[in-house]
């Protein structure tokens, strides 16, 4: 007898009933109110358990796909958006942003057969978010993608995000550790290789991870949950730890030391435990306030690593007196040199971090011509080819991709970073990425620019864009204009990564955009030495 689609749904669902039960009562154990409505969701069924009915889910149909199933889908990466209906952001892990030629040419495929944009978006996480997509699809492209070792597993909600690492993790000359293994052990502790991992798929809210070994702080250690930066300690090389970073609408609060310095092969294990900890321990009353610095807060730095230590096992070693942060930090576009003597990596500035499906089979076959079939993706959005052959530079600089994504970008361009904004993003209050493109080529062509300026734009309060890291950041909002409701922002001055990383300020609020062009190109002549290009004109004459 055939079983129909909502037959099978049900009988998974009801296969899903003990562990539910479990749920729900460990929560009445501990207290946890049901007002929190993703907590309801959670203890109705844990949010991971939906990555086994995909192939009822594909077979309902999008429309018939209950709230809490689509709350779900995000354990899986699949997120509905009210602004496209029918069609989804699909979000992949993307350990430390690297690809293979190989995995690059199934995402431009799936782009290209199924999706109505055929495009993606680099993060500020170093990972790939694709757009356009079907839920009915999502069998067949869930195979495409593990086909070749992609996952979109624990990528969204109350897991821990892509973990970030390096981009030029054994390119960089002056790298003090090699940390792509592990990013890798970190990656799959907490997602059981890709597989899924139910123990730490319930935490109380989102988790991001940054590990380095570079001497610039390449990853943003100070906003991540948990940053390791590369030390030194009686001799050995290890990290110390960071916790506690969060950028959301809520708070814009630096990591605190955990005065803890751990050897390389401890950076995986003391993850899962501080995983662990805050899943038994964080606060899942509101989810306003339920990031673990709020536990920090809690219960103090002190006695959070006694209870970290505790669950760890085995004593931790104080913080150690060397750390390695003391370059400026990079974007690493550009050509520069590697550590193998003859090669170089060559960095391409991606405006808004958007790439088209025939741009992704172009970078592909680019990444096989001149380099070992690798590219990397940074934190600014932008893309890396590794172990490019000195001599191939010449040939490499007359291909077509690099007259869009250029080695040598206007200055302003260059460090240009935007959320998604409301184009697709049910949060974004204002659209952002073409705003901030439209906004960035006319002050380009009205000012010269003596160095790189970073603007960072954030469609709303939740920093997806990392506003508070950039030397202008803006937020976006709403305000009123002769009793009209118009798009603004906020305005932020003062950010800086790399070395002595600080958390840029309130500057102005509420700003209409269509007053930002002069008010933008004011701060960018007082602040950052922009000049207008017909007195430099004058000046070089």
């Amino acid at each position: 007898m055939r079983i129909t689609a909502s037959e099978q749904l049900s009988v998974m669902k009801r296969t899903f009933r003990m562990t539910d039960s479990l749920s729900a009562v460990k929560r009445k154990q501990t207290g946890v109110s049901m007002s929190n409505p993703i907590e309801k969701i959670k203890a109705e069924k844990p949010g991971l358990a939906i990555k086994q009915e995909i192939a009822q889910l594909a077979a309902l149909g999008w429309e018939a796909v209950s709230k809490g199933d689509q709350e779900r889908l995000k354990w899986i990466g699949w997120f509905f958006r009210r602004r496209t209906p029918g069609r989804c952001m699909v979000r992949l892990r993307v350990p430390g942003g690297i690809l293979t030629s190989d995995q690059l040419r199934v995402i431009g495929g799936i782009l290209a057969d199924f999706s109505d944009v055929q495009q993606f978006d680099i993060t500020t996480r170093q990972n790939v978010e694709m757009r356009g997509l079907r839920i009915e699809d999502i069998v067949e492209i869930t195979e495409r993608l593990e086909s070749v070792s992609l996952f979109t597993v624990q990528s969204g909600m109350d897991n821990v995000r892509n973990v970030v690492g390096s981009p030029v993790a054994g390119l960089d000359p002056n790298e003090v550790i090699d940390v792509r293994h592990l990013v890798q052990q970190i990656n799959d502790a907490i997602t059981n290789s890709g597989k899924g991992n139910f123990a730490l798929s319930d935490l109380p809210r989102k988790f991001n991870i940054s590990i380095t070994g570079d001497r610039e702080n390449s990853a943003h250690a100070e906003i991540n949950d948990i940053g390791f930066i590369p030390a030194e300690k009686d001799g050995q090389i290890g990290f110390n730890v960071l916790v506690g970073g969060v950028l959301n609408s809520q708070r814009a609060t630096p990591a605190l030391p955990l005065d803890c310095f751990v050897l390389p092969e401890q950076v995986a294990a003391l993850c899962v435990t501080i995983l662990e900890v805050y899943r038994d321990n964080g606060p899942r009353e509101a989810r306003q306030k339920a990031r673990l610095m709020y536990l920090i807060d809690d219960w103090g730095v002190a006695k959070f690593r006694e209870e970290i230590e505790k669950a760890f096992g085995q004593p931790l070693d104080r913080a150690s007196h060397h750390e390695f942060i003391d370059y400026d930090k990079r974007d690493h576009v550009g050509v520069h040199p590697q550590k193998q003597a003859g090669y170089c990596f060559i960095g391409l500035h991606v405006p808004i971090g958007r790439i088209y499906a025939p741009q992704v089979f172009e970078m592909a076959r680019l990444a096989d011509t001149y380099g070992s079939g690798e590219v990397r993706f940074t934190v600014e959005q932008s893309f890396l080819i590794p172990n490019v052959r000195m001599e191939s530079l010449e040939v490499l600089y007359k291909e077509p991709l690099l007259q869009i994504f250029s080695p040598d970008p206007d200055p302003l361009l260059r460090g240009l970073v935007s959320c998604t904004g409301a184009q697709f993003c049910n949060l974004a209050i204002i659209e952002t990425k073409e705003r901030a493109l439209k906004i960035s080529h006319i002050l380009s062509e009205e000012l010269y620019f003596p160095a790189p300026v970073r603007i960072h734009w954030s469609g709303c309060t939740n920093s997806c864009g990392q506003p508070q890291l950039g030397d202008i950041g803006l937020i976006g909002g709403k305000t009123k204009r002769n009793g009209v409701t118009v798009d603004a922002v906020d305005i932020l001055l003062g950010g800086k990564v790399g070395k002595d990383a600080r958390l840029a300020e309130v500057h102005a609020e509420g700003v209409p955009c269509e007053d930002l062009i002069p008010i933008l190109k004011s701060l960018l002549i007082e602040h950052f030495g922009a000049v207008e290009r017909s007195e430099w004109v004058e000046r070089t004459a």
